[in-house]
């Protein structure tokens, strides 16, 4: 069968040396802030049962309704690929006990959605995300806010901007929905045929639509803000007042909703202008999730692992910068210098010293030749007089010197 067949499917990709630098270097990094913030990680199944994304994200929603993988197992069973994180997250919160209420912890790893594959924008994609479970409160937005920039200074990105905004409460929900829709319908026939259809479904994403005839139609509506409880605007200005505090500046965005209809009170988005018109880095907010008998209160938010690497790159950080060190190759002249070079880089590595060797035995200028191709800083040369006299030939691949030291110099020299 011809390779081409087995080629990874559209928008899913494969992530190899040396791109698989910067994504370790993300994780790495991600890992030790959050420890600082003291969460832990959590890992959930990539496969769950539909409801939970249908009940959790809403059945209107354009991830419910047009993006999900799905598929029905042979017991009957409807599953799917999990879109992101958080659905997941509040089920594993749900079924814990009372240590789960206020749980804080973060997650990383594949999500995945059918939709259209752009720039920085995949089928397969990767995320890592948290969530801080517990009652609404200000100071725990803004706290996760603060961390999510603490995050992308470590990842070395400047010049990110939060966009901030407020949705209110559910109950406020309904009256906020029908005072749009009162708003928009005098003009109504103007909008385009798939915003007549969110004017029904999810009126509040025609808020932050980007097509020139919705913007025109909604240009003198109401903002979401206008039309919520004073309780929900004071909720919205603590958030806003504990970030300048700590000297975090942000923007008001009036038109900020976002596309789940988990979410109440605080809404954000991360944006970066290396990513170009559409600008998006990451989105968070607080939420609000039932998940059986259980009503799960929390705040988090979620980073496109793909996005990020594209804002990096933008600024000039590349993936090799973060390659390994170079590792020490050992080149073996005969066949008892094979066996002996065997175990002096079990020996090398017993110590914490990244080695390599050929295992057959090639001629010594193909063995060199491999040596270069890997960026060894040093190439452990042994053939039968290195053996007779217990001595090991050393060069230096960047300095081009050679000495030949016995076993103690040796190890000085590695370690």
């Amino acid at each position: 069968m011809a390779s081409s067949s087995f080629q990874p499917l559209q928008g899913m990709s494969d992530i190899a040396p040396p791109d698989v630098y910067l994504w370790q270097m993300l994780e790495a990094r991600a890992r030790e802030v959050f420890a600082r913030y003291r969460f832990e990680e959590v890992r959930t199944p990539i496969l769950e049962k539909t409801a939970l994304f249908t009940h959790s994200l809403g059945d209107t929603t354009d991830v419910v309704t047009k993006e999900m993988y799905c598929l029905e197992d042979r017991g009957g069973r409807k599953l799917s690929l999990r879109p992101e994180g958080t659905a997941g997250s509040v089920r594993y919160i749900a079924s814990g006990a009372e240590q789960t209420a206020n749980a804080r912890m973060y997650y990383m790893g594949p999500m995945f959605r059918c939709e259209r594959p752009q720039a920085g924008r995949k089928r397969q994609f990767h995320q890592i995300g948290l969530e801080a479970a517990g009652a609404p409160n200000p100071l725990a937005d803004a706290e996760v806010i603060a961390l999510q920039l603490n995050l992308l200074s470590a990842w070395g990105l400047e010049g990110a901007k939060i966009r901030l905004n407020t949705i209110g409460l559910p109950e406020e929900r309904a009256a906020v929905l029908e005072g749009l829709r009162n708003a928009i319908r005098p003009r109504f026939s103007e909008l385009p045929e798939d915003a007549q259809q969110r004017f029904e479904t999810n009126v509040l994403r025609l808020l932050d639509s980007k097509d020139p005839a919705v913007q025109a139609v909604i240009a003198d509506v109401p903002s979401v803000t206008e039309l919520l409880s004073q309780e929900s605007r004071d909720y919205l200005n603590t958030v806003v007042e504990t970030l300048r505090s700590l000297e975090i500046d942000v923007e008001i965005d009036t038109s900020l909703v976002r596309g789940l209809d988990y979410y109440v009170h605080t809404v954000w988005e991360v944006v970066h202008g290396g990513l170009g018109a559409q600008n998006a880095l990451s989105g968070g907010g607080r939420y609000q999730v039932q998940v059986g008998s259980r009503t799960i209160d929390g705040v988090g938010f979620a980073m496109g692992m793909e996005r990020m690497i594209a804002a990096l790159e933008s600024t000039g950080i590349t993936a090799d910068q973060f390659a390994p060190e170079p590792a020490v190759f050992i080149v073996s002249l005969g066949e008892a210098a094979l066996k002996e070079n065997l175990l002096l880089m079990q020996m090398l590595r017993q110590r914490g010293i990244a080695c390599e060797m050929e295992l057959t035995n090639r001629k010594i200028k193909a063995q060199m030749k491999r040596a270069d191709k890997l960026g060894a800083r040093q190439v452990i040369i042994r053939g039968d007089t290195e053996l007779e006299n217990g001595t090991f030939v050393v060069k230096n691949m960047e300095e081009g010197t050679q000495q030949e030291l016995e076993l103690p110099e040796l190890m000085n020299l590695l370690t």
